[in-house]
């Protein structure tokens, strides 16, 4: 979130940590001021005309030492110019509309998601903006969620200070109550997952902030929305049209992103999580794609933190355990939820029916649970309800 779970912090020699050396609050300001995602694309150029001038003061070999870093470096320095004018303060000309996914099913649409990291400044049109209300507010109503603790999905459109994602003004805030509740942090992941789905099936672009939104801000723009003695905000989700102009620092960032762990490292068959499960022979095959689109759910900064384990019981499929491989206690939590999201519309889209249910150690067989991954809930098949 921009898809993330926290990464753990590193252990550093005591007087030395990060955030009290000046160069990382130079990061937080430029971070939080909406120009680390330019200055990073510059930074190349500002290197190669560095060695540019050494070569120069070395004085042989000048094709290589002198003229080519110069002009890479004059080529990023302009393109970083370029991005500024374009990006930063919006002179370019529009862009057309995304169009709807139109004709794709559910498992398309889905794999068809992507972060937008960089959004056009034009304003959602009316009918998508009803669209998206509409689904925030069916998805988050009570019957809809698996625990008791409300949550709420509340809209606003005024620019938040976020990174790295780029011109993106209207927002779905999440929020969960203050008093800490694992489950409500799930039906916010799994409830706001189901509205980017349908709003990308619509041509939106859609981004998950998590720890790159700064909470202040959100809590500002919600005014009299938010009370901080009830509330806890949890992440945002950008909504809009997809930009074809992107920073160039944003571009090297996520090119570190968008790589999955194997299905035998996430789905597994026995109650230790140490056997992989076979996907491809029957019942487990029954569930086609809704593996892959588990594997290709959004986490924060790809972490990558959810775990299942397939259960059968003789040649039916019984259910799915989802567990969270980290201790965190929010980023970790949103995964999971955004998980059975989609493994839920997968099923849905399969036509096989099924409920969520949080199930004791002793049900799922689990009496080692302590060793185990965090365990939160599971998926049950209704058995003899199968599509034929």
């Amino acid at each position: 979130m921009s898809e993330t779970i926290a990464h753990q912090p590193q252990t550093e020699p005591a007087g030395l940590k990060l955030e009290n050396t000046i160069f990382w609050r130079i990061k937080l300001r430029l971070q939080f001021t909406g120009w680390l995602q330019y200055v990073m694309g510059a930074m190349p150029g500002l290197v190669l005309l560095l060695l540019a001038v050494i070569g120069r003061l070395i004085g042989v070999w000048q094709v290589a030492l002198f003229w080519t870093p110069f002009v890479l470096g004059l080529l990023f320095l302009a393109n970083s110019t370029f991005e500024i004018v374009a990006l930063k303060f919006g002179v370019r000309p529009p862009e057309a509309l995304p169009k709807p996914l139109d004709g794709m099913d559910s498992f398309e649409v889905m794999r068809a998601r992507r972060s937008c990291r960089s959004f056009q400044k034009r304003n959602l049109t009316g009918e998508q903006k009803a669209a998206l209300l509409e689904s925030a507010a069916r998805n988050s109503r009570p019957e809809a969620q698996l625990g008791a603790a409300p949550i709420r999905l509340e809209y606003i459109a005024v620019p938040l200070t976020v990174w790295p994602v780029v011109n993106c003004h209207e927002f779905l805030v999440a929020i969960a109550p203050k008093q800490y509740d694992r489950t409500a942090i799930i039906d916010i992941g799994r409830s706001l997952q189901k509205i980017v789905i349908e709003m990308t099936r619509l041509g939106l672009g859609t981004c998950w902030i998590g720890p790159g939104a700064d909470q202040k801000s959100a809590e500002k723009a919600l005014g009299d929305r938010f009370d901080a003695d009830k509330d806890h905000v949890i992440c945002v989700c950008a909504f809009g049209y997809k930009s074809m102009f992107w920073p160039l620092g944003v571009r090297m960032l996520t090119r570190s992103m968008g790589w999955r762990y194997p299905l035998d490292q996430l789905f597994f068959a026995d109650p230790m999580l140490t056997e992989p499960v076979d996907t491809s022979k029957p019942p487990f095959s029954e569930f086609g794609r809704c593996y892959e689109v588990c594997q290709w759910s959004p986490s924060s900064y790809d972490g990558q933190t959810t775990r299942a384990r397939a259960v059968a019981e003789g040649d039916a499929f019984k259910r799915l355990d989802f567990y969270a491989a980290t201790a965190s206690r929010y980023y970790a939590a949103v995964a999971l939820g955004i998980w059975c999201a989609n493994w839920e519309l997968g099923c849905e889209a399969l036509g096989i029916p099924g409920h969520f249910k949080m199930l004791t150690a002793a049900d799922r067989g689990a009496e080692n649970a302590a060793k185990l991954p965090h365990y939160d809930i599971s998926w049950i098949a209704a058995q003899g309800q199968r599509p034929q």
